[in-house]
């Protein structure tokens, strides 16, 4: 399913993966085409081949690219960072913002986040966007890694965002996401230093199997990495036949999720998909086709075998607890009384138990509340995909409070235009407007010892379980 490969490694004429071992080329994926002369392939001039190396090269400063000064093309924040990251360059001089900064309000949409308890941010951040240049988003309208798919990508571009999930390598686009100070010292015209980043091959081969979503193929990526550190600050590169066999949305699903690696950020090669993706958002001048030149070394490999990727459940208290959901029915009892002894030592106050066996119902884990929503799952296609799960049935009759976030109001613009809203409302879904809060515990709060499943990004302490829906959980 998911193969770690912890050498270096070459992609030769972007078919062959091999590696060198004693002047001999060791050949890791179903190909024969290899170089004529195994002896000159060079490390580091096929390193300068990556889709990565180009771009970090394109927006460095420095003049060394052993140690970046990174200038980016665009800035994004949410209504929980902007106003501390404004005021601090706001005392440091700041005059104008230097490049498109984007302010959106999905984060404290309800007004109630973090002691706030009116608008009073929201109209600090429209003032902001007028005196300074910016561009201002309003609550409802998109969440603010939709936001930025649909309006501010672009191929070959880098973007730095004050949240953690700032991922648009399917588009094309590097995305880093930092805490404010990185944001507020590129309003004053400042560098973002690291040193370059190791590179990593993400290798997609394969089809996914009806049923499997690309919160599935996500989570059997995190399960693989984050427990021994394999991607840590290095950035991400998807390459490979299987990303043909992908649409953009279920593209920017499994991307938007590779925070939970704990790489640095991420890019994938660009296709005809990704053309026409900017064509439909009125951008088409922001396409170009990204891919490794005819010979690029990568620091590490990931291959993952899409046809082999079965549906997953992230199970408290981390995006790395992962089990198939066919595991999870088999030995229900004995996975969850091990996660509740585990979970138990995250919790601070000892007086609060955690439980989940108790949610065992003949045998299966039995949801109270599902959310799909936010960056993760608020897109087009997830949502078509539960309206038709749902047609002509309906989630029952106070057992299960099921809700849906649209991403943006585009996307929600659709799902009325294809009857897919209408299905939702039929059986019962509530659809909500793009707000960020279902996914850092804002929002849809269980009761006292429900349980939630949530297609979102996290499942941290406070942020409830979560899993692509299934079409079973809503029998």
């Amino acid at each position: 399913m998911v193969r770690l490969v912890n050498n270096g490694v070459f992609l030769w004429n972007r078919k062959t993966l091999l590696q060198l071992q004693d002047d001999r080329a060791h050949i890791l994926n179903d190909s024969a085409d290899l170089p004529p002369d195994i002896s000159k392939l060079d490390r580091d001039q096929a390193r300068k081949n990556t889709i990565t190396y180009g771009i970090l090269s394109k927006h460095n400063t420095s003049g060394d690219m052993n140690y970046l000064k990174l200038r980016f093309d665009v800035l994004a924040s949410h209504d929980i960072t902007y106003v501390g990251i404004i005021q601090t360059a706001r005392a440091s001089g700041l005059q104008e913002f230097p490049v498109p900064y984007v302010l959106t309000n999905c984060h404290n949409s309800l007004c109630a986040v973090g002691g706030t308890i009116n608008e009073d941010d929201h109209v600090f951040g429209l003032s902001a966007a007028q005196k300074y240049g910016g561009i201002y988003v309003p609550a409802h309208q998109a969440v603010i890694h939709q936001y930025m798919r649909e309006m501010m990508s672009c191929c070959g571009s880098m973007i730095l965002g004050s949240d953690s999930h700032t991922r648009y390598g399917a588009l094309g686009t590097m995305g880093i996401g930092e805490g404010g100070p990185e944001l507020v010292k590129q309003l004053l015209q400042k560098t973002y230093d690291v040193a370059c980043p190791d590179i990593v091959a993400v290798y997609l081969e394969g089809k996914p199997n009806p049923g499997v979503g690309p919160q599935d193929v996500a989570l059997a990526i995190i399960g693989a990495v984050f427990g021994n550190g394999f991607v840590n600050n290095k950035v991400l590169e998807f390459i490979g036949p299987g990303i043909a066999e992908l649409s953009v949305d279920y593209r920017n699903g499994i991307d938007v999720m590779t925070t939970e690696t704990t790489c640095l950020s991420s890019i994938w090669a660009t296709d005809d998909k990704v053309k026409a993706y900017y064509k439909t958002h009125g951008r088409p001048e922001c396409y170009s086709k990204l891919q490794p030149g005819k010979v690029a070394y990568y620091d590490g490999l990931i291959m993952v075998d899409l046809s082999k990727i079965e549906p997953m459940i992230a199970l408290p208290f981390h995006p790395s607890n992962v089990f198939t959901i066919a595991e999870l029915n088999r030995n229900a009892y004995d996975i969850l009384r091990s996660v509740e002894a585990e979970g138990q030592k995250q919790i601070e106050n000892p007086d609060i138990q955690f439980k989940l066996t108790d949610k065992i119902v003949g045998g299966k884990l039995k949801a109270d509340q599902a959310v799909v929503a936010g960056c993760a799952g608020g897109s087009f296609e997830n949502l078509y995909e539960i309206a038709a799960m749902v047609d002509r049935r309906s989630i029952g009759h106070g057992e299960l409070a099921f809700s849906v976030y649209p991403a943006s109001q585009p996307i929600y613009y659709e799902l009325i235009r294809n009857n897919a809203a209408a299905k939702m409302l039929a059986a019962g879904i509530t659809i909500k407007t793009a707000f960020c809060g279902p996914c850092f515990g804002a929002g849809d709060v269980p009761a006292n010892g429900g349980l939630s499943i949530r297609h979102s990004t996290r499942n941290f302490p406070n942020r409830r379980v979560r899993n692509q829906v299934k079409a079973r959980f809503l029998r």
